[in-house]
């Protein structure tokens, strides 16, 4: 199969549910590992979601801070990347910046906004023997601001 419909991006079921367009663009278009975050109400794991996609040689493109950011700042990444990880320790996380993603597809909309956008993509990583979470977040948190053009303003 083509690696469009191999490439899948996780996302939040309860923003692509909520009309019968985003349900088309979510699951058809994008074909998207739709997830549910309410742990109240959910009936699937969101992490065995994203390991049966795997099983079934996608690719996923991951947001790591959990939610689209309406600011340049990047916001704290959320663990699902990590319990993903220990749960395959073999599978490579490519960290990835995106410029002007926050002005090209603001929060709220659903068609891209034509604005000049560019993506860097850094060296694989992984999960490393006896790295927790909090450490492994931070650098992966790290493994992507270091490839934004503004990567000097973000170090400690």
């Amino acid at each position: 199969p083509p690696i469009r419909k191999l490439t899948r991006p996780v996302a939040a079921a309860d923003y692509w549910l909520t009309s019968k367009l985003k349900t088309f663009i979510g699951r058809n278009v994008f074909n998207a590992v739709l997830i549910d975050r309410n742990r109240e109400t959910r009936v699937l794991d969101p992490i065995e979601q994203m390991l049966e996609a795997l099983d079934n040689d996608n690719s996923l493109i991951i947001f790591p801070e959990g939610q689209r950011n309406t600011t340049d700042q990047m916001l704290p990444f959320k663990p699902g990347i990590f319990h993903l990880a220990e749960k395959r320790p073999d599978v490579e996380l490519v960290p990835v910046w995106i410029e002007n993603l926050n002005r090209v597809l603001p929060k709220g909309e659903v068609i891209p906004i034509p604005f000049a956008c560019s993506v860097t993509f850094g060296a694989p990583i992984r999960l490393e023997d006896g790295e927790d979470k909090q450490t492994f977040l931070k650098r992966a948190e790290k493994c992507v601001l270091n490839l934004s053009p503004d990567a000097g303003k973000y170090h400690d």
